[in-house]
């Protein structure tokens, strides 16, 4: 899973980007030179792990991992093609303030900031579809009209014509096979969008009207970005204690996590036994086959069955032997639609 902070410069992208990962990139209040990303990998602390880990003692534990990058400030017309690599999108705006910025750029404006950033992922995808709708017309014109060039170009008028209506392409009713014809374009404004409202201590808390405005039309969550990286570098004991101090339950790192597999639609299935206990992505509603193919391909082109319990039955029974015994351990087909917690082993002859 790839996400991408964006946001205007100043946003606080990379605090937050310092308060996800761990990490100490340089933060400046002063205009930064950074063209290339920052990207760091992070682990999922799945508490599911951490206790199958404990029941088989494998030589290897591995979670699942998110790759945050923090790219550079978004400046009118500035080149977008870095983001589009990313599967989400994490929208920083900034919602503190500081002297030098606020003569610079002004008092925090999030809603006026949000709107800029959507207004640059909207041209962004309409410069790219007007482009292709071009040579499109022109290739028909040279008498290379085919049915592919026709389906594609009549998904695009469709496109063009929802970013003209100044809104985003996700807004757009979109069946699967539409999707499929437009996806190597990489539209940003395609992508799942999580706006994070960066605040600084003496505001974090109280912004409940903006929250309401806002998250009518977005998923949004909020991060008192400076305290949570300043956190991010104390023992977890010593964390926790400013937290509570500051109402904040769990970590930014935690939080995002959590609310990236809901917006994503993912679920965490594991593979255990002596050797490794892992966890892995999968979407919501894929299938057996699709399980065994993130696993490895050669697992779903021979794919025959899927041996599957549950990590809740497995905790209940206390080991696999109890829970074949209480009937919980099946065998599935390549259609059985996997369940957040489902532990499977993938019989497969090649």
């Amino acid at each position: 899973m790839k996400i991408g902070l964006i946001g205007l410069e100043k946003s606080g992208k990379t605090t937050i980007f310092n308060a996800l990962t761990g990490s100490e990139e340089a933060v400046n209040t002063y205009t930064s030179q950074k063209v290339e990303p920052h990207l760091a990998v992070v682990e999922v602390m799945d508490p599911r792990v951490t206790r199958l880990k404990e029941m088989y003692k494998p030589k290897k534990t591995i979670y699942a991992t998110i790759e945050f990058f923090d790219f550079a400030g978004l400046t009118s017309g500035s080149s977008m093609g870095l983001v589009k690599t990313s599967d989400a999108l994490a929208l920083v705006i900034r919602n503190f303030s500081n002297d030098i910025l606020d003569e610079t750029l002004g008092k925090p404006d999030p809603r006026a900031d949000l709107d800029n950033v959507r207004s640059e992922l909207i041209l962004s995808d309409l410069i790219i579809t007007e482009n292709r709708l071009e040579r499109i017309e022109a290739d028909c014109k040279r008498g290379k009209k085919t049915p592919e060039l026709q389906k594609e170009e009549k998904v695009l008028r469709k496109a063009a014509n929802k970013l003209n209506e100044d809104k985003l392409l996700r807004e757009l009713d979109l069946t699967d096979d539409e999707l499929k014809t437009i996806s190597g374009f990489q539209f940003l404004s395609l992508k799942p969008l999580l706006v994070i409202l960066n605040s600084d201590e003496t505001c974090y808390g109280n912004n409940q009207g903006l929250l309401d405005e806002l998250s009518g039309e977005y998923d949004l969550i909020e991060f008192a970005g400076g305290f949570e990286m300043e956190l991010s570098r104390l023992e977890p004991e010593e964390a926790e204690f400013f937290m509570q101090d500051m109402g904040i339950e769990t970590s930014a790192k935690e939080r995002l996590t959590r609310f990236a597999y809901d917006m994503l639609g993912y679920i965490s299935f594991f593979t255990v036994g002596e050797d490794e206990v892992r966890a892995w992505t999968l979407h919501k509603g894929e299938t057996a086959v699709d399980a065994a193919g993130t696993i490895h391909s050669d697992l779903a082109r021979g794919f025959i069955r899927a041996e599957c319990f549950s990590y809740d039955d497995l905790i209940e029974a206390g080991s696999e032997k109890g829970v074949k015994d209480n009937v919980h351990f099946r065998l599935e087909g390549k259609n059985y639609t996997l369940r957040d917690g489902d532990i499977i082993n993938v019989r497969f002859s090649i």
